[in-house]
């Protein structure tokens, strides 16, 4: 292992050829592995219920790893700063392999939410530092192609993990979800400790913001909680969602006021000052806003609205992500090889995205599977096109100095816009479904049904997803022979069209966002992508 150098202009493109493509294999890997266990054990958590009980916290093992991973990854952002890439993205790594082999160990659903956070905090790092070692390799002019050979990577690993997380399952047991990840973790750590370049920083003496940090993770943690729990766990005007939004509150602001002070803040909020990083931020976010909507309710849609199996359901997600992968991989090559084009690029990335959503917008009952796997797809390639270009954009725009900080706000604003839009998309369809539902109800089905049923069917339409439920509305009408079974299909039809609706108008709430984002993007500046690690176009610079 080479001495550390510190980090100038020619550090990185000086590597040797061989060293740059074991740190690419090595990076593509550890994303591959922190991407993967996002998806993997989602086929896996009905076993895991079923093994460790506590059904009620089903949601929080999914939360803890969303909130961990926002919460680290503008922290290790910065550290990556201020001690180089290598051991901050190194030490990453264990700590997810630390959390993989404790949450297959996990013999109580307390301990697996725990762990769960635990390899969050890993995932988070490694998601916005992987992205951020692409820019420490290559310059802007040629980080197109291979920033869009991560994002391909990225969208991979989310189409095979619940096919993985299951097959897993099935013939091992749910623990090998977790374990499997702890050898490919090991080759990632030899591969880091001995091929990624240590470039440090020329920091006489680093200064940790602990202020920033400790008001940060006060200010994301209950945001993404309450967030992820309003509406599905607790009513939106709840005193916990209502506690947890005003502490968030208070924590920004409080965040706000030490990052304007602090002489090496986590976030620099002079950044905000650069037009490409503030618009890049603010469109990030909204795409963020569409995208996690279109991969929540895509699946919903397939199993409650066209009565597919929730299996075949979950499989229609696949052609949406071959869509990411297949425009990562041209916005890539086409950002490369074009002059870097980023302004019309992105703005035709986010134009097809909108057609996409649009597209969804108005799907009903009578619509295809052909013609819905098309719109999925076109939504695909619109995100693909769109999500490694503004990354690209602000990488180009700021100095090597606070690569790794700008990198991570990247991710974290897609994370945060995708948590908000489906708090949003959740209200949208609470809101709307019952209303539907009651208007399109006929006369003899009211009068047939108990008002108790018919409410509960409102709020929650089980029978388009659960075998069981639909069997008890069965014997409800069993008694009225050939009539009942004309009723039962057309309380089904009814609760098809209802759901449909609401998942339409989820789709058209993005779909203003997204045009939003498109007008917002046409205001970025353009400038010429370097061609070197310089510092960047005229960034502002950091308070004195």
């Amino acid at each position: 292992m080479a001495k550390p150098t510190a980090l100038n202009q020619n550090s990185y493109s000086s590597l040797p050829k061989r060293q740059v493509v074991l740190t690419m294999a090595g990076v593509m890997l550890a994303l591959f592995l922190a991407a993967l266990d996002q998806t993997i054990i989602s086929t896996a958590l009905p076993r895991i219920i079923a093994d460790l009980g506590g059904f009620s916290q089903y949601t929080w093992v999914l939360t803890s790893y969303l909130v961990a991973t926002t919460v680290t990854v503008l922290i290790a952002g910065k550290l990556s700063d201020l001690y180089g890439r290598k051991w901050v993205l190194t030490s990453a790594i264990v700590i997810f392999i630390v959390g993989s082999i404790l949450c297959g160990l996990s013999a109580t659903m307390n301990q697996l939410i725990i762990f769960r956070g635990l390899q969050g905090i890993g995932a988070g790092a490694i998601m916005g530092l992987v992205f951020t070692t692409i820019g420490d390799l290559f310059a802007p002019a040629e980080r197109g192609k291979y920033i869009g050979f991560l994002s391909g990577v990225f969208g991979l690993s989310s189409v095979i993990g619940p096919t993985l997380g299951g097959f897993i399952t099935d013939n091992f047991s749910w623990n090998w979800v977790f374990f499997i990840n702890v050898p490919l973790g090991i080759l990632i750590i030899m591969l880091f400790v001995f091929f990624f370049p240590h470039i440090r920083p020329d920091y006489k003496k680093p200064v940790i913001d602990y202020a920033g940090i400790t008001t940060l993770v006060l200010w994301v943690t209950p945001l993404m909680l309450a967030l992820s729990l309003a509406g599905a766990d607790y009513e939106w005007s709840s005193p916990i969602i209502i506690g947890m939004l005003a502490l968030a509150t208070v924590m920004l602001l409080a965040f706000l006021f030490f990052e304007s002070r602090a002489k090496e803040p986590v976030l620099p909020l002079w950044l905000f000052k650069n037009n490409i990083v503030s618009i890049s931020s603010i469109v990030v976010f909204m795409v963020g806003f569409g995208m996690f909507s279109a991969i929540v309710f895509v699946p919903l849609y397939f199993q409650g609205v066209l009565g597919t199996t929730a299996t075949a359901s979950g499989t229609f997600l696949t052609p949406m992500m071959l869509g990411v992968v297949f425009g990562a991989l041209i916005s890539g090559q086409s950002l490369s090889r074009a002059g870097g084009h980023y302004r019309l690029q992105g703005a035709a990335g986010i134009a097809i995205l909108l057609v996409g959503i649009f597209l969804l917008s108005q799907m009903t009952t009578e619509t295809s599977n052909a013609m819905a796997l098309m719109n999925i797809i076109i939504t695909g390639l619109g995100l693909g096109i769109t999500l490694p270009l503004y990354l690209i954009t602000i990488q180009n725009a700021v100095p090597h100095s606070v690569l790794g900080i700008t990198t991570s706000t990247n991710t974290f604003f897609r994370t945060v816009g995708g948590a908000i839009g489906l708090a949003v998309s959740g209200s949208v369809m609470t809101n709307t479904f019952p209303a539907k539902f009651t208007e399109g109800l006929s006369p003899q089905l009211t009068s047939i049904i108990p008002p108790d049923q018919l409410s509960a069917m409102a709020e929650n339409p089980q029978a388009l997803v659960s075998p069981d439920a639909l069997t008890q509305l069965q014997g409800l009408f069993a008694n009225f022979g050939e009539q009942g079974v004309m009723l039962l299909q057309s309380l089904v039809d009814t609760l098809r069209e209802s759901l449909g609706l609401a998942i339409g108008q989820v789709f058209t709430v993005s779909f203003f966002i997204l045009i939003a984002a498109l007008v917002i993007s046409l205001f970025i500046k353009q400038i010429p992508l370097r061609t070197n690690h310089g510092e960047g176009d005229e960034p502002p610079s950091p308070p004195k």
